[in-house]
């Protein structure tokens, strides 16, 4: 196949003719393609499949991971140790296509490969190699680990992102009308594009923002004398780049370079697009931030028969699904922990990255409440936990270790590893109960709970992120009520939490789940329904180029 003068290789949908290129540092499209990390990959890849759905006019520009992120394994104690296998997906086409961009003041070769939009029925999708011979070896190591610790080598990844695809768009002369930047990873391509087109105001109609962190510190930051040293400004000096950016202090802020140069940004839930305007309205010449709430792809992820069985409305076919798909996970978590599950069980699952305020062991902080709630044996329950943290953020590590070693006293208690696409399915498809407890409001959207709900799995949640869009609590699933959270600490807002959670559950979920099926079936089945459209990926797309791209 040609790849100079590129075109979307499928039929467009007229609606939306307009080309966008979509650049993300990760794309979670299939397992066997491990570029991601977590919540900005698996979002990306229901993006580019709901995309390809639309036939819209769209390419993917992302990296191509030697080492994918990191391949989650055990110490001899099942605590967690991270390990980097090369990944060689052959389904990848060579475009032929190479070039150089300056990183460091020095060129480096660019190899860009496909992924054909029928191989996995996505938008195409452009990937960038830095590893080849013909660099040198720090070169190389640039595409090997996604999120590489290393703050020089992150720089270089978010220049080649940037510029790199910027300039790969170029090469393939598919020239978009809509340069859409998925988190401020790849703002270098504002840089590229001012060379090019010489204009601010040319770079800002053509330029859009998503924005994923509802706080500030969040927001990454480099040394503005490093990213300048490192190529970053594609040969602006830093005085240029501060008269162009207004940003004065030393450290480079990339999502308020983001706002500045977009014409303009979102949130990705309306709780988050609130917060952030909130959180930015202090900085002149932003660009205005809307929200499109983040969803998932109902193609990949729904469990079809189950939908089958909702259309019928053959209430023992549900039922009879579910603990099929309960006992098929159930193997998983016997061949990792030995541990011999029950189907019949009600079944909580916490499975998501593990980050501080995410809180993954919230349910151990009153030994009391967790001790009385594992051996209770007139209402049993089972516990799942999956996660990977940052393979350097060692207090999340820690946690996940602890829960690893609470998980041993009990027999109804499991922690999971290897949690990428394929478990994540299998975890959603065997939890009753779905629980997400993070500190409000610094979830930006959070969409676990979206695929669980398209699985037969009812959400539990405090009202952040997408939540409040979702649940009507009783109805198609469980929220905590939301206290006055900026006037407490963190101490009182988790001991707030805390209690409502196990009130709820307690009180109202577990007694509901084994004394009034119908009822539980009913807020299941709500849950599937609600879920269906309002959180399709498809209904996302649509908004980008409703809202955005327009």
């Amino acid at each position: 196949m040609n790849f100079r003068n590129y075109q979307v290789p499928y039929s467009i949908n007229e609606q939306y003719a307009k080309k966008a290129a979509y650049f993300s540092m990760e794309f979670a499209i299939h397992q066997p393609l491990k570029i991601y990390s977590g919540g900005l990959g698996f979002l990306a890849g229901s993006h580019l499949r709901s995309a390809y759905e639309l036939r819209q006019n769209m390419i993917g520009i992302g990296i191509l991971w030697k080492y994918g992120y990191y391949d989650q394994a055990r110490n001899q104690d099942q605590t967690l140790v991270p390990t980097w296998m090369e990944k060689t997906p052959n389904f990848l086409e060579d475009t032929g296509i190479k070039f150089q961009i300056y990183i460091h003041e020095h060129p480096v070769w660019v190899k860009a490969y496909c992924l054909n939009p029928e191989t996995f029925k996505t938008a195409p999708l452009f990937l960038l190699s830095t590893d080849l011979p013909e660099n040198d070896y720090v070169s190389q190591t640039i595409t090997h680990r996604l999120y590489d610790a290393n703050v020089a080598t992150k720089v270089a990844q978010f220049i080649l992102l940037g510029v790199g695809g910027a300039k790969l768009i170029d090469e393939l002369g598919f020239n978009p009308d809509v340069y859409h930047l998925n988190e401020a990873h790849g703002i270098s391509s504002a840089f590229y594009l001012l060379n090019k087109y010489k204009s601010v105001d040319k770079v800002r109609e053509r330029l859009v923002f998503t924005t994923h962190t509802p706080e500030e510190a969040g927001n990454e930051k480099h040394d503005i004398y490093l990213c300048h040293k490192m190529s970053y400004f594609c040969g602006l000096s830093i005085d240029e780049v501060r008269k162009i950016t207004g940003i004065q202090e030393d450290l480079f802020n990339h999502s308020l370079a983001a706002l500045r140069f977009a014409r303009k940004a979102n949130g990705v839930s309306a709780l988050h697009g609130q917060v952030s305007r909130e959180m930015w309205k202090h900085y002149k010449d932003i660009c205005d931030i809307t929200s499109i709430t983040n969803a998932q792809n109902y193609t990949y992820w729904a469990d079809e028969p189950l939908y089958r069985h909702l259309e019928s409305g053959d209430n023992w076919a549900i039922d009879d699904r579910k603990w099929y798909l309960k006992k098929r996970a159930f193997e998983t978590v016997a061949d990792q922990t030995g541990k011999l599950f029950d189907p019949n069980i009600f079944t909580i699952v916490w499975a998501r990255r593990f980050a501080g305020y995410k809180r993954a062991d919230m349910l151990t902080y009153d030994m009391d409440r967790f001790e009385k709630l594992v051996h209770n044996t007139k209402y049993p329950v089972q516990i799942i936990w999956a996660g990977k943290p940052y393979p350097v953020d060692y207090p999340a590590i820690t946690q996940f270790n602890q829960l690893v070693h609470l998980s041993k006293k009990y027999k109804n208690v499991a922690v999971l590893i290897g949690y990428e696409l394929l478990l994540s399915r299998r975890l959603k498809q065997c939890a009753d109960l779905w629980l997400n407890n993070p500190r409000v409001p610094r979830e930006a959207s959070g969409t676990s709970g979206m695929t669980a709900a398209m699985n037969g799995a009812v959400n539990f949640s405090t009202d952040d992120g997408w939540i409040p869009e979702f649940t009507i609590h009783g109805n198609n699933g469980f929220v905590i009520p939301k206290a006055d959270y900026a006037n407490m600490n963190v101490h009182e807002q988790d001991e707030y939490d805390l209690n409502k959670l196990y009130e709820i559950l307690n009180g109202e979920i577990i007694p509901m789940y084994y004394e009034n099926r119908d009822a539980w079936r009913e807020i299941v089945k709500n849950g599937m329904r609600d879920v269906r459209f309002q959180f399709d990926s498809n209904r996302m797309a649509h908004e980008y180029y409703e809202i955005m791209y327009k």
